[in-house]
């Protein structure tokens, strides 16, 4: 008979796994079909063949020899669609992670000084980078950068993490208001109070306690950046920013069939391009279905309060109640 010890833990965790798999709904179990579709293509095209070896004369239609076809140099375009399917993720991985660290910090850091020069000072800062539309921001730091790689005396920066770097930069904002707004709202709560007046360290706080209760709304809007960005490595290849042939980007590779869609070769931009589609709508559907799943219930509550009274703390209220009221009422904005 097994120890039931041994057993519980293994049964604990599948009971996490379903209830959280369970909790996606229709919406969230639709995004992970998609994105799992996404990451089959770019699976077995790597294992299909090589995306430099021709295999053709020209364009051919598909075939059970070749799924997706063949491009205009009779190159295997699903082994292509594969490469370019694991760029752009990798690309678009590199950047939120990038954005996701830094515009954390920021939002924390600016939220913790709440209403100081330094919160001023990181917010205008912020508020200046989203002046400009984000996607020509990137054009903006991409041309700052240029096309070629860098080097920076012994370290070289290829043309994918300058690529993804430029994207991680134009998405710091986003991570940094989300992140202030939640900080504010945990840092009005009663448990912080409490924690202070026991003697508690700031540091440890901000860390130990609030930076943990943040994180969820945070990771909630990294999978609809991952959409986004997504989106925004298409379009900067598309455009012949990305990453230079003959590496192959889904972006380029839709921007090298060229009028073809309109010809004979239909599939040359068709399903690359709805392989792209693919993962744009994948990770904006998890990322909603995510979101709404752990929507923090203090974030929901400050929403209501800051409804309820706001013509009170339009007027201006006592002191008193502008360290509990005012961060709640702003946080409310700023997720909104």
């Amino acid at each position: 008979m097994p120890d039931s010890k041994s057993v519980e833990p293994g049964r604990t965790r599948a009971r996490g796994l379903r209830k959280h798999l369970g909790n996606l709904g229709v919406v969230g179990w639709t995004g992970l079909v998609m994105v799992a579709l996404y990451l089959l293509v770019a699976t077995v095209g790597r294992l299909h063949g090589s995306p430099t070896e021709l295999v053709a004369l020209g364009p051919e239609a598909p075939s059970l020899d070749h799924p997706f076809g063949t491009d205009h140099l009779g190159r295997d375009l699903l082994a292509r669609t594969a490469q370019g399917a694991w760029t752009s993720l990798w690309i678009c991985l590199m950047s939120i992670g990038f954005a996701l660290v830094v515009g954390t910090a920021i939002g924390v850091l600016a939220g913790y000084r709440y209403g100081g020069r330094l919160d001023g000072l990181l917010m205008r800062t912020v508020e200046t980078v989203q002046a400009l539309p984000q996607f020509i921001f990137v054009m903006f730091v991409i041309g700052l950068m240029g096309t070629a790689d860098m080097h920076f005396g012994p370290v070289t920066v290829s043309n994918g993490v300058r690529v993804a770097l430029a994207i991680g930069v134009g998405f710091v904002p986003y991570f940094a208001r989300v992140a202030r707004a939640a900080t504010v709202v945990e840092l009005s709560e009663d448990y912080v109070v409490n924690l202070r007046g026991l003697g508690v360290p700031p540091r440890e706080i901000l860390f130990r306690e609030v930076l943990v209760n943040v994180m969820p709304p945070v990771l909630g809007q990294a999978f609809l950046a991952m959409a986004i960005a997504v989106f925004a490595e298409g379009g900067l290849s598309f455009l012949g920013l990305g990453v230079p042939a003959p590496h192959a980007t889904l972006g380029n590779l839709v921007a090298d069939a060229g009028g073809q869609i309109l010809g004979d070769a239909w599939w040359y931009a068709t399903l690359p391009g709805a392989v792209l589609v693919l993962g744009i709508l994948g990770f904006n559907l998890l990322g909603e279905a995510y979101g709404e799943r752990n929507r923090s219930p203090r974030l929901a509550r400050s929403k209501r309060a800051g409804t309820g009274a706001g013509t009170s703390a339009g007027a201006g209220t006592s002191a008193g109640n502008s360290k509990s009221g005012t961060p709640a009422a702003y946080a409310t904005e700023e997720t909104t």
